[in-house]
């Protein structure tokens, strides 16, 4: 196996890491009144997601495509920084961070850690991990697709997500 698929097999397990809080911190936010949204788009989101990483697998073997230094290195340390931040936004939001849209009423912004700069950071570590990993070993049509398919999701994630905030904002 070569050291590319075992670098996204690696995101796969963080990603089913992600899971495992996400579901722990589901539980916590319903149990203090905390309200779904947009349950719609997220099975197309979970689907986009594993999309881009079957298509890291995929693509640079079928298309006989070779791992070039110059553009590879760098971006794995965009992948690498991507999943930092990531990370960052989880610690940051604790128990309020989730893949889901669930929001407690009354429970405030977060202004802390990567919030300060940015109100969704989690989502350019998103942006940039779906432009950077495929391109790590060569996959530009699935970093294109994923980008172009992420853009239209993101559209509505954010709108969804904005409105709930706001909705849930203390008064």
């Amino acid at each position: 196996m070569s050291w590319y698929a075992l670098l996204v097999l690696a995101v796969a397990a963080e990603r089913v890491a992600e899971l495992v809080v996400a579901r722990r911190n589901a539980a916590w936010t319903l149990a203090r009144a905390g309200v779904e949204h947009g349950r719609g788009h997220y099975p197309v989101m979970v689907a986009l997601h594993t999309g881009l990483l079957v298509g890291c697998l995929l693509e640079p073997p079928l298309a006989d495509r070779p791992f070039g230094a110059l553009p590879g290195w760098p971006l794995l340390a965009l992948v690498i920084l991507a999943q930092a931040l990531r990370w960052w936004c989880i610690a940051t939001l604790g128990p309020y961070w989730n893949t889901r849209v669930i929001v407690v009423p009354g429970a405030g912004l977060v202004g802390a850690g990567p919030y300060r700069f940015l109100r969704h950071p989690n989502y350019l570590a998103v942006v940039v991990e779906g432009a950077a990993l495929p391109l790590v070993h060569s996959a530009w049509l699935t970093a294109a697709v994923f980008t172009v398919a992420n853009t239209m999701l993101l559209t509505v994630r954010l709108r969804c997500e904005n409105t709930a905030l706001d909705q849930a904002a203390p008064a």
